[in-house]
């Protein structure tokens, strides 16, 4: 009996002593999550070219000719016969719904190559776009919102497809087909007159302007890479900070694209500085390292907005000031 009562003694005191040396689950998550954590640098970025020759005829397939980019071309289609509406603001349909497809090539000819998309999609649409892009053999990567409580609803569909640019945009074009996407935008504000200097000043960028809207897009440090190959800037995979004029005020919307130790950090920064994040998610299946993408939303004086999202880019691996 005083052999038992011994062993209870013995395995209480180890339990008190391990209740006093082991850490809190918090403590735990915080030892290891650094090993959790993808490196902030795979390595040297390749130093990508703009693109000079494009296939023969590829402007007779949407009826314009895409942008020449930094190692991809770019088509895109704001869908300007969108009239959505949020917080009594009526959205300019280039400053958060515009379909894109970019394509990069992997071969001298350019004959071959990697293509990512967005496609900006009414909920009504959704049901005949992904029959199509099954019909065809377009993959999906991602199904989305990015904003929150807009009229008429919008969603966001990612594509990506590996092949020959002519046959993919082609069979592209007939998905948009099963969509009212118009293939040509005509904008009649195209002044670029508007006074954004502060803005820009606060945010440590210079912006593109479009009519009352401007635009940043700003690069991470790492390199990046999809099913193992290095993505250009911009191709997808850049922060974005859209601002549009409201009367003396601005709506700022885009996303964010960071590495999981960064999300949390942004997202309580951003919601200090009144800056509702509205999505987290991912917009790749296979990429390197590991990219969140957060959305998000405000209303305000643009440069009080600007230095918040300023503060943002300098507290994570986006590169600097240009």
């Amino acid at each position: 009996m005083k052999k038992f009562y011994f062993i209870i003694v013995l395995i209480l005191i180890f339990s008190c002593n391990s209740d006093k040396t082991a850490p809190t689950s918090t403590q735990s998550l915080q030892s290891l999550s650094p090993k959790l954590l993808p490196e902030l640098s795979t390595g040297t970025k390749t130093d990508f070219k703009k693109i000079e020759h494009l296939p023969a005829g590829i402007e007779n397939i949407f009826g314009k000719m895409p942008s020449k980019e930094n190692g991809f071309y770019k088509f895109s289609f704001p869908r300007q016969d969108l009239t959505v509406m949020l917080e009594g603001v009526k959205i300019d349909p280039r400053f958060a719904f515009t379909t894109w497809f970019a394509f990069m090539p992997q071969d001298s000819a350019g004959t071959s190559g990697m293509l990512m998309g967005d496609v900006v999609l009414l909920e009504s649409e959704f049901k005949n776009v992904l029959k199509k892009l099954d019909e065809k053999g377009i993959d999906i990567a991602a199904i989305h919102n990015h904003l929150l409580g807009e009229k008429p609803k919008i969603m966001y569909l990612h594509v990506m497809y590996m092949g020959n640019p002519m046959d993919l945009f082609e069979r592209l074009k007939e998905v948009l087909s099963v969509t009212a996407t118009p293939l040509k935008a005509n904008f009649s504000d195209t002044s670029q007159n508007m006074d954004w200097g502060k803005t820009e000043e606060a945010l440590g960028y210079s912006g593109k302007k479009e009519g009352n809207i401007l635009k940043f897009s700003v690069p991470r440090n790492e390199r990046i890479k999809d099913g193992g190959v290095e993505i250009p800037e911009n191709f997808g995979v850049n922060s974005v900070i859209n601002f549009q004029k409201i009367g003396d005020k601005a709506a700022v919307t885009g996303d964010f694209v960071l590495i999981p130790s960064e999300v949390n950090t942004v997202q309580k920064m951003l919601t200090k500085g009144n800056i509702i994040v509205t999505a987290l998610h991912s917009h790749m299946l296979f990429e390197q390292p590991r990219l969140f993408f957060m959305h998000f939303w405000a209303v305000d004086d643009p440069e009080k907005l600007a230095v918040v999202l300023h503060d943002v880019l300098r507290s994570t691996n986006h590169e600097g000031k240009k």
